[in-house]
């Protein structure tokens, strides 16, 4: 398997706010689109592609919805917006507004027999989909902790008790990303 592509961007997207840090590392080719990128973040972070999203970067917003002023993001490509350790920001869900930062932590080579995207590494689980924002999620693990909380039994009934704020697996996020694979190899 010979890659179409020169360099694979190696990100970290880290959601602001998050105490402790949730956050994901991945590598993508050069080439990848940000509507692309956007279904790598939604993948690995575990969400449902459910909300509107945007990227912000050198200045200008990237999005696939009818604004003038939202460049689109089905054709901006990742390598004419990012270099090596720069920064940019990903926001989904203008209710909930979630934020991250996505840094470039290096462009390396693409490794043969490796397919990309690819998920190589990242901690802990990603709020639910429609929580209330960051502050929401504080209030949801709060809740799940405290039978006595008043919001627990609503919560349990929504989401289930089985929640682990600290549980992600790399490699299953790594698989879900196989939909993407063939489109870049």
């Amino acid at each position: 398997m010979v890659p179409k592509f020169h360099s694979v961007y190696q990100l970290k997207i880290l959601l602001r706010q998050a105490k402790p840090p949730i956050w994901r590392r991945v590598q993508v080719p050069e080439d990848i689109t940000l509507s692309d990128l956007h279904q790598v973040i939604q993948l690995t972070m575990g969400w449902y592609n459910e909300h509107l999203y945007q990227f912000y970067a050198n200045d200008v917003y990237y999005g696939e919805f009818d604004d003038l002023d939202v460049e689109d993001a089905t054709k901006a490509r990742l390598k004419d917006i990012a270099r090596e350790k720069s920064r940019f920001t990903y926001e989904y869900d203008f209710g909930d507004s979630w934020v991250h930062q996505i840094t470039v932590e290096k462009i390396l080579p693409p490794e043969p027999q490796k397919a990309y995207p690819r998920c190589i590494g990242g901690k802990r689980a990603c709020p639910p989909e429609d929580i209330g924002g960051i502050w929401g999620y504080y209030q949801f693990l709060e809740a799940l902790k405290d039978l006595d909380h008043p919001m627990h039994e609503e919560f349990t009934e929504w989401y289930g008790e089985d929640f682990d704020p600290e549980e992600f697996d790399p490699k299953l996020a790594d698989q879900q990303l196989e939909c993407l694979q063939e489109k870049y190899s």
